[in-house]
């Protein structure tokens, strides 16, 4: 009974309400059944019960700085706003051949890419590289700066995927594959120029992933460069496809191109900042309104004549 009592007290449920079941079950009843008879009776744990009560309302003075520990503004929002961007999973050997123009395995066009989404806010960085890129360049795969691969993997931004030597031969794991299943995971975006297009034959889930949250870039000037349009002209900025929640953009009028000789009246699709103040009426309507206003002047006239 003993090691029951405490194993439900530690979940919150009251010693009473513990000791009616026990005696109801008796000692050999297992824990699934005393915690379903716990449910039945009502009982509840001290947090829920915390939770269910609703916690007083406190009133802050208009104007007052000194507020109580835990309040917050109605409206404000005090969330990190990294919180807000999403994680970012690099393809370090892509990014890396593609700044050494093919040729040389370049560890700086990695930390300018990490370099760029630090200044941006994005705190998670994961950046993969084949464990044999940690050995001494060779003349057929050189590698320059490549201290850097220690710098970031002391930071826990780089993860080496694993490689080892089987006879004299290097049997090499598909990072490609660690990187699409960790940006899946983590509901991040991919940094790479590769298309991945045998992993989005093997997974459906991972085709829709990698044609949504693929993000391309080049290299100007040692300068790392993603588009502004990651997915096209009609598709989304750069800002809201890093971002989870993005944020719509104001919607802009054209201004009309005829101006003030337009006759398109109320239909016209265009914006027309001389008619902000005016009723936008139909031009046929308008015409008899003018027609309308020197008739009904005339009829007042001859009436005031008359007498």
């Amino acid at each position: 009974h003993q090691s029951k009592l405490d194993f439900f007290c530690k979940l919150g449920y009251g010693k009473q309400d513990i000791c009616k079941v026990l005696e109801n079950l008796g000692q050999e009843a297992l824990e699934d059944d005393v915690l379903k008879e716990l449910i039945r009776m009502g009982s509840k744990p001290q947090a829920l019960e915390n939770q269910a009560q609703p916690s007083p309302l406190q009133l802050v003075a208009r104007g007052s700085c000194s507020t109580a520990p835990g309040l917050r503004w109605l409206g404000g929002d005090e969330s990190d706003p990294s919180d807000s961007l999403r994680p970012i999973v690099i393809d370090g050997s892509n990014v890396a051949m593609s700044h050494g123009n093919k040729e040389v395995f370049s560890c700086w066009g990695i930390q300018l890419a990490v370099d760029w989404f630090r200044e941006r806010g994005h705190t998670y960085i994961k950046v993969f590289v084949p464990l044999w890129r940690k050995e001494p360049p060779r003349q057929d795969s050189p590698i320059a700066d490549q201290h850097i691969l220690e710098e970031l993997e002391k930071q826990s931004i780089l993860v080496y995927t694993p490689s080892r030597k089987v006879k004299g031969k290097r049997v090499v794991c598909y990072d490609d594959r660690y990187i699409v299943k960790v940006a899946y995971e983590k509901d991040g975006v991919i940094v790479s120029n590769d298309h991945y297009r045998d992993l989005q034959n093997e997974n459906p889930e991972w085709k829709w992933f990698i044609e949504q949250r693929l993000l391309m870039y080049s290299f100007v000037s040692n300068r790392f460069m993603p588009p502004d349009d990651p997915l096209g002209r009609h598709g989304p900025t750069l800002s809201n496809f890093l971002s989870k929640k993005p944020v719509l953009p104001e919607k802009k009028w054209q201004p009309c191109p005829y101006g003030k000789k337009c006759t398109y009246g109320n239909k016209c699709k265009f914006y027309h900042p001389e008619r902000l103040r005016q009723a936008q009426l139909p031009v046929a309507d308008e015409l008899r309104a003018k027609v309308k206003a020197p008739l009904t002047l005339g009829k007042e006239e001859r009436c005031r004549c008359s007498p």
